[in-house]
């Protein structure tokens, strides 16, 4: 549809105020206007039937799909993840780096800049970048170049968020002046998040009190959980102030631990991300994640020496996988993969919900199969897998894109 006009969503259902199901119209255009036949002139109605009407996914932490990795510093390569996310009901991403050198780091902020914030045709809108690193903990590097992680610089993430739009980022809270750097990206409105981490309790509350207020892919990467020594984990589990990235594709995370994370955490502080490198979406077999070799088999990634190494989910399975794990309807565990992550951001007032005055960005997703129909963006038609459903004017969707992927 045209920008200046609305998109009428018939026959599908969504939440009411009760938590229910319920048969509705939607109407939208760049923002929701009614739940319910608005009086405007409509330019294109999308059939539901059959879906379920949700708000669109947010992924906080994505390398790359497809082929195409953050760190390539190419704004096509943004662009091409961007489709690919639109296709599995993500509808806002940060783009997410590796620990690299300098240089390295630099150009893959410039080219989120470069790229621009805002929906990319038949795409995701950008939100800006999630640096993962380079100021982490030796001991925890995952699949991070251990040889690149260094000690924090104010000079260089000062250099780093005027290169570009710098969003969160992941640090080790107990490495020397990891603290100082904390309170120098809250200065600037950036998300801090604990991730790569040896911290004890007591180094991960006090990075909390500070400013941190995520954990990167939770369990995995940080010091674990033990009775006499809370460690990390401990400390993400109980504080209420820290939301909780995690990773639900069953490999990283086993289904019981899902389950401990929901009950600790409720799905308003858990956040659903996909980690996902650059063989998302494509066969089994080599590829590569900060410049080492990762094989791909099974649906793991592993460096050579068995290290996880991202992984090839998709969010909307992801949020399917965490239902399943925790035992919570599609509707609470979706909120995991959309509010949350929204609310993780200070972005509660414009995603995760349908109410009017909300982004026009939303999932039809099938009732039987749960699978992603179509994804509108800002009221516009960004993915569609059958075009009978769509009628008006179609220029919102490109044929040839994300659908075609």
């Amino acid at each position: 549809m045209s920008d200046a006009g609305l998109l009428l969503i018939e026959g599908g259902q969504f939440l009411d105020e009760t938590g229910a199901w319920t048969a509705g119209t939607l109407s939208t255009g760049a923002r929701i206007v009614a739940r319910a036949r608005f009086d405007a002139p409509f330019h294109a109605t999308l059939d539901a039937t059959g879906c379920y009407l949700l708000p669109g996914l947010l992924d906080v932490h994505i390398h790359g799909a497809l082929g195409v990795d953050t760190m390539d510093a190419d704004p096509a390569a943004l662009a091409r993840l961007a489709r690919f996310c639109a296709a599995h009901g993500v509808t806002a991403l940060t783009p997410t780096t590796m620990t690299a050198d300098p240089a390295a780091t630099l150009a893959a902020v410039k080219a989120v800049a470069a790229a621009g914030l805002r929906p990319h045709p038949n795409g995701a809108t950008l939100l800006g970048v999630h640096l993962e690193g380079p100021y982490l903990s030796p001991r925890f590097p995952g699949a991070q170049p251990a040889e690149s992680i260094r000690p924090p610089d104010l000079d260089e993430f000062a250099a780093l968020c005027a290169a570009g739009p710098v969003r969160l980022i992941t640090l080790a809270p107990e490495v020397p002046g990891a603290l100082e750097l904390v309170a120098a990206a809250r200065a600037r409105g950036v998300v801090v998040v604990t991730g790569h981490t040896a911290a004890s309790y007591d180094e991960c509350e006090a990075g909390i009190a500070a400013g941190i207020t995520q954990a990167t892919h939770t369990y995995n990467a940080m010091s674990g959980l033990h009775h006499r020594n809370p460690g990390t984990l401990g400390s993400v589990l109980s504080n209420d102030r820290v939301y909780a990235q995690l990773i639900a594709d069953n490999i990283h995370v086993h289904p019981a631990a899902m389950r401990i994370l929901a009950r600790c955490k409720g799905v308003a502080r858990t956040v659903l991300i996909t980690d996902a490198m650059r063989a998302t979406g494509l066969p089994p077999g080599d590829y590569e994640l900060g410049g080492q070799p990762v094989r791909v088999h099974n649906g793991e990634c592993r460096l050579a020496d068995g290290t996880l190494a991202g992984s090839v989910l998709t969010l909307e399975q992801g949020v399917l996988n965490f239902a399943a794990a925790a035992g919570l309807p599609l509707q609470a565990a979706w909120q995991a993969g959309s509010g949350s992550p929204a609310a993780s951001l200070g972005l509660e007032n414009e995603y995760g919900t349908l109410h009017p005055g909300y982004r026009g960005d939303l999932v039809l997703l099938d009732r039987t199969h749960l699978t992603v129909v179509a994804t509108v963006i800002g009221g516009r038609v960004v993915y569609l897998t059958d075009p009978a459903r769509l009628s008006g004017d179609r220029r919102g969707h490109d044929p040839d894109g994300p659908g075609a992927l």
